[in-house]
Order: structure tokens, then sequence, then C-alpha cells
């Protein structure tokens, strides 16, 4: 009954900025990802999506007034520079062009939808599980039509049914609600530097559970990540003594 009460009270411009941000966090960002991945390597799609923090600090300056600091500026960089030390060496094949144009869109949007979600979650107007509710259901809508007029109806088995609802409910809808529930109190940029560790994230955990070993070099690239990671997170508080 909430739900449907404040349904009612979002007014003209809460629609019409939650369409967009469904547009391009779940439309774009997911379909030119993957797009992407049918014309480059899963690493290259990777590396491109993690230059979105870049991309989301610098928005966000224009669109929202969110100004990083000297320090979260050179975390972002060390985050990068930490990246491409990861998967250095960069190897392009030709004819990728149309890939790497779908991921750049992809980034863009991506970056788009950091700071869109962040101007409306901040306000704290709108419960965050509308905001995935209605953001979720205008981009599924629109990636449905488009896959469905594109590729048409695949034959679905029962193994990639029970696939599905694991990504929609958890991958989706739990890990979207939750991202939203962090842009009330972080800003864009904090937000998306700490969404791109999910790279060091995947591979510890299949270090751990696969038994996938990390190189130095990779290791050396992910421990430079984490540490402009932190740095953009840290808050530093004023000594009050001082003068």
């Amino acid at each position: 009954k909430a739900k449907r009460v404040e349904i009612k009270n979002l007014n003209r411009s809460d629609w019409i900025k939650l369409f967009i941000y469904g547009l391009l966090f779940i439309a774009f960002t997911q379909g030119a990802m993957f797009t992407g991945l049918l014309f480059l390597p899963a690493v290259t799609v990777s590396l491109w999506l993690n230059f979105t923090p870049l991309v989301v600090a610098v928005l966000a300056i224009f669109l929202i007034k969110e100004y990083p600091t000297i320090r979260q500026w050179g975390g972002v960089l060390l985050f990068i520079a930490g990246i491409v030390i990861y998967f250095f060496p960069i190897v392009l094949s030709e004819n990728q062009e149309i890939g790497l144009i779908a991921m750049t869109i992809g980034v863009l949007a991506n970056s788009g939808s950091s700071v869109l979600g962040r101007s409306i979650n901040r306000e704290a107007k709108i419960n965050p599980v509308l905001v995935t509710i209605v953001s979720m259901g205008v981009g599924a809508i629109v990636l449905l039509i488009s896959g469905t007029l594109i590729q048409g109806l695949p034959s679905i088995s029962l193994q990639n049914v029970l696939y599905l609802l694991w990504l929609a409910v958890i991958n989706t809808a739990l890990a979207f609600t939750i991202w939203n529930y962090t842009l009330r109190t972080l800003s864009a940029m904090e937000s998306s530097i700490i969404n791109g560790t999910m790279l060091i994230q995947i591979a510890v955990l299949a270090w751990i559970f696969l038994g996938e070993a990390i190189s130095l070099q990779e290791g050396i690239g992910m421990l430079i990540a984490a540490i402009g990671a932190l740095l953009v997170q840290m808050k530093i508080k004023s000594n009050p003594l001082a003068k």
C-alpha cells in the first residue's frame, strides 16, 4: 500500500528521470556490453568498463556539482593505472571497430546512469526499491523488445530458466537495489569506483574456488587499483583543535 501511495505521488519530472535512468542503466549499458562481447574479448570489455569512474567524475562536476578532491582524483588515476597494468599488454585485433564503438557507448551510458542515479537517490524522495523496480522495468522491456526484433525468441531450457532467475533476482534486482541505496550517501564517483573493484573480487574468488592463479603482474595491478579505490573512499576528518 505504501508503495502504491509513493507511486501516485511521483510527478512528471520523477517519471522522466526514472525512465531515462532505466534506459541508460539497463537498456543502453547492458545492451552495449552484450554487443561488445560479440566482437571483443571479455578482457577488452572489462578493461573498457573500468574507465567509467573517470568519466563519472567529470560528468558529476558539470551535471550535479559534485567536486572530487585532489586526493580522490589521484585515487581514480591510480585505480585506472592499476587496471591497465593488470591487463597489459593490451592487444586489439582488426575488425573490432563495432565492438569498441559499442563499448564506448556503454561506458558513456553507464557513467550517465551513475550520475543520474546519484541525483535521484541523494534527494531520498523515492524509495530505492521503487527506483529499482521502475528503472529495471523500463530497461528490461526495451531490451526484450529490441532482442526479439533482432534475434527472435530463443528456445529456453529448464537449466537456462534457472540461470535467468538467478541473474534476474540476485545479480540484477538485489544488486541494483543495493546500488541505489548506496547512491543516497556515496557520491557518483565513489560508488563507481566501488563497482569497479569487481575485477579484483572476481580474480580473488576465481583463485580461491577455481584455482586460477594470479600472476605477479596481475597482483601488482590489483594492489595499485585497490589503493586507488581506498584513496577515493577515505574520509579524512579535520582536527577540531587545529587553528
